[in-house]
């Protein structure tokens, strides 16, 4: 297991199908590509689930504050087709990196054990990364709650 990230340290690069927003269907993009602007990268479990989209619908709904802070994106192991679908159903404007081989997950340590009613089982650890224009992490928030989702990001994005 590689050694957790910190604040400081230079972001994982990855390449991935983004969907949505500018994105439109899907293109490919690895995060060299964003270089010069802030990105965030924000991971959750699971397309369409409870959680997920209360956390999804936040942020749409604070678009209008959070669009000109960085380039977002949503990150899960969802395929890309999941991923459209979520989009449609929520009107999310902004776009969501598709991960099903599970390397992003991975380079930023948040595939982990997890554990429901006593089963224990693989998942995505819901957490947010903030990147400056340089690639360096800025911000880490781990185990986010859904609903303070919005406020975490507008605390650590400047202006």
């Amino acid at each position: 297991m590689a050694e957790e990230l910190k604040v400081g340290d230079a972001a994982p690069d990855f390449t991935a199908t983004a969907v949505g927003g500018k994105y439109g269907a899907g293109r490919e993009i690895s995060l060299r590509d964003l270089h010069g602007k802030p990105v965030v990268l924000y991971f959750y479990p699971k397309d369409d689930t409870p959680g997920c989209t209360v956390q999804a619908c936040a942020l749409r709904d604070a678009w209008s504050d959070l669009e000109k802070r960085g380039e977002i994106f949503g990150v899960s192991v969802d395929s890309a087709k999941s991923h459209e679908k979520f989009i449609a159903k929520h009107h999310l404007p902004f776009p969501l990196l598709s991960d099903p081989e599970k390397q992003i997950v991975q380079a930023y340590g948040v595939w982990v054990e997890k554990s429901m009613y006593g089963k224990k089982y693989m998942g995505t650890e819901r957490s947010t990364f903030a990147i400056d224009g340089g690639g360096r992490i800025s911000a880490i928030h781990r185990k986010v709650k859904p609903e303070a989702h919005v406020d975490l990001l507008l605390s650590s994005l400047p202006e």
